[in-house]
């Protein structure tokens, strides 16, 4: 790991002659890429499924884009992010994305003309050879006391120091930068040299609720890889196996398509789905359980594929109960996505929303709806009774992906049902982009 002598900037600047070649498509011409991606089992279900890869240049260049829209909106000199999501929008680099979820060693900077610098791990320059938008690769971003120790603010005082020097060539005298988050050391160094510190966090959600062409293409694709895995599950589900043994069916599907991770262990069986929130464990599921999950997936291309699903574990009918949860779930399913359209307001839906009859409010879900893309992104879209405490208001754009949710489960019930929809906002209506049938035999 990095010790003291390696915070030193390394100020590398990328050689266009170490660009891997790529398909017209986007994805390198071999199979000895450096970055991660899709499989071609995934290639040829998408073929088989009359699927097109995204244009990876092209979306780089949209997202890349729609940042520096929303930096110049608002007069910054440029946005500075440690969050590993907002990394990859803006230079679709990866590195260690878990691990550097909870060790922020790597940093993304770009100027409000749209000029990238990418603070890597130590010697992870080559990560970022294969993308002409990463101008260049620095490392030494680390502030976090595992790395840095008793050296956080001499490590705090360098970087700022760097960055104040990289604002002054980029910034035209612009001392106004965007931040997603950083630690406490960093944020004072830098506003000891003087620099304003802006919410970060408002550029690059508002950028990244908009998806563009080639966005929508690797979403697809995404969901299509993941209904796959979501039909090897149902097709393996049997009394007698345990929640991790479903579970971990989906983990595998997802990395043999090409995808990434998982953020969560939603899946829960029998008396374990009401409340809803536990995670999959050792619990052997019985014939006649109800099975719910949230697929939580980060997918190919880092794309987030969020489709919750309740099922029957066994080859028997549900019991007159479990079809009435369903029902009402799935009726609040279909209401709400015929009820979004574009122009509509955040509060509108939100106080228009069907809600399912009073004796599941209780046990409700945490939101309405909620945007997607590389992960649960803004906005959030809560419940009547939560909108004056947390409740935010905006307008449903053409462009934007939303999950719209729902959980039916009473207090003192037996089970609950988990069911939730993946849609894209157009320009006059919506598209649901979920594709995996319901389990018919709670509707019949």
């Amino acid at each position: 790991m990095e010790t003291a002598t390696r915070f030193l900037p390394s100020n590398k600047k990328i050689d266009p002659s170490r660009r891997r070649p790529v398909r017209p498509d986007g994805t390198p011409d071999d199979n000895d890429r450096v970055e991660i991606g899709p499989t071609p089992l995934a290639f040829e279900s998408w073929k088989k499924a009359g699927l097109e890869a995204p244009n990876l240049e092209a979306m780089r260049q949209f997202r890349l884009d729609r940042l520096v829209e929303e930096i110049r909106a608002r007069d910054y000199a440029g946005l500075l992010c440690f969050d590993p999501l907002n990394i990859r929008y803006a230079s679709d680099t990866t590195n260690m994305q878990l691990w550097i979820t909870h060790n922020p060693a790597r940093a993304c900077f770009v100027s409000a003309d749209g000029y990238m610098i990418v603070w890597d791990y130590v010697n992870c320059d080559h990560l970022s050879a294969h993308l002409p938008l990463v101008r260049e690769v620095r490392s030494g971003a680390g502030l976090f006391y595992f790395s840095c120790g008793d050296r956080v603010v001499e490590q705090a005082e360098r970087l700022a120091a760097e960055i104040e020097s990289i604002l002054i060539e980029h910034g035209g005298g612009n001392r106004r930068l965007a931040v997603d988050r950083m630690e406490p050391e960093g944020v004072l160094a830098l506003e000891k040299r003087g620099i304003e510190l802006f919410q970060g966090q408002e550029v690059t959600e508002v950028a990244r609720s908009i998806k563009g062409p080639d966005d929508l293409k690797a979403m697809r694709c995404a969901i299509h890889s993941c209904e796959m895995a979501m039909y090897e599950m149902q097709a393996q589900l049997r009394p007698g196996m345990t929640e991790n043994d479903l579970w971990a069916i989906l983990h595998a599907e997802n990395i043999k398509h090409g995808g990434e991770w998982i953020e969560t262990r939603l899946l829960a069986s029998g008396p374990r789905t009401n409340p809803w929130f536990q995670e999959c464990g050792p619990r052997i599921m019985q014939e006649g359980d109800i099975v719910s999950f949230d697929t939580d997936l980060v997918g190919v291309y880092g794309m987030c594929c969020d489709i919750s699903r309740t099922w029957l574990c066994g080859d028997v009918e549900p019991t007159a109960e479990q079809k009435r949860i369903y029902r009402h779930a799935h009726e609040m399913i279909i209401n709400n996505i015929e009820l979004l359209k574009p122009g509509m307001t955040f509060r509108e839906f939100t106080h228009s929303a069907d809600l399912a009859p009073i004796e599941f409010r209780h046990n409700r879900y945490g939101v309405l709806a909620h945007g997607v893309g590389l992960c649960d992104e803004w906005p959030s879209i809560y419940f009547p009774e939560d909108w004056q405490r947390s409740g935010y208001d905006g307008v449903f754009k053409p462009g934007m992906m939303v999950c719209i949710e729902t959980y039916c489960g009473a207090v003192g019930g037996r089970e609950g049902v988990k069911l939730e929809q993946q849609v894209l906002v157009r320009e006059n209506d919506v598209e649901d982009l979920t594709n995996y049938p319901w389990d018919d035999r709670f509707l019949q």
